[in-house]
């Protein structure tokens, strides 16, 4: 079975060498993206999976199932490739974020407060990189990780899902 299918998901094969599906992102790619973007060591990801549903809607799974398997779900949604910029998760930002040491923007009250409502807001002060960034905020005196942000031109865009934003 080769070719996308919304319908099941394909374990991503290993290298590029193993890849039967054209433009499938490899588990190489992967783990090397988020280590090149937000500096996760690889090792984090040992005990998962990473599957694809679809083109380009990548899954990660504590575990291992033969390939392909027909679920509505099967893990938590990892990221969204296959488009000229990856753009992870929420919930990836949010499981694995804790891990990296590069594009990470950290808020104070308020700008935080503004981040989960979903509002954008102007943050020249960031000298780091352009693109989606892990956002987090201090929570009982350590650092915890709201989700993801774009910055571009000197302003954050909050990327928190309209269902998952909160007035605090």
């Amino acid at each position: 079975m080769t070719g996308n299918d919304g319908h099941r998901f394909d374990r991503l094969p290993a290298t590029a060498d193993e890849r039967d599906v054209e433009g499938r992102p490899t588990r190489a790619e992967v783990l090397d993206w988020w280590h090149e973007r937000f500096g996760i060591d690889p090792a984090v990801f040992d005990d998962h999976t990473f599957w694809e549903r679809g083109a380009g809607k990548i899954w990660a799974f504590h575990g291992d199932l033969p390939s392909p398997v027909s679920s509505e779900g099967l893990g938590m949604s990892a990221l969204r490739a296959r488009q000229e910029h990856w753009k992870p998760s929420l919930e990836a930002a949010q499981r694995f974020g804790d891990h990296a040491t590069a594009n990470v923007l950290h808020l104070d009250d308020e700008q935080a407060e503004r981040f989960v409502a979903g509002q954008d807001q102007d943050l020249p002060e960031w000298d780091g990189d352009w693109g989606y960034l892990i956002v987090t905020h201090d929570c009982a005196g350590e650092p915890a990780v709201l989700g993801v942000g774009l910055y571009l031109y000197d302003e954050l865009r909050s990327q928190v899902p309209k269902g998952r934003q909160r007035s605090l």
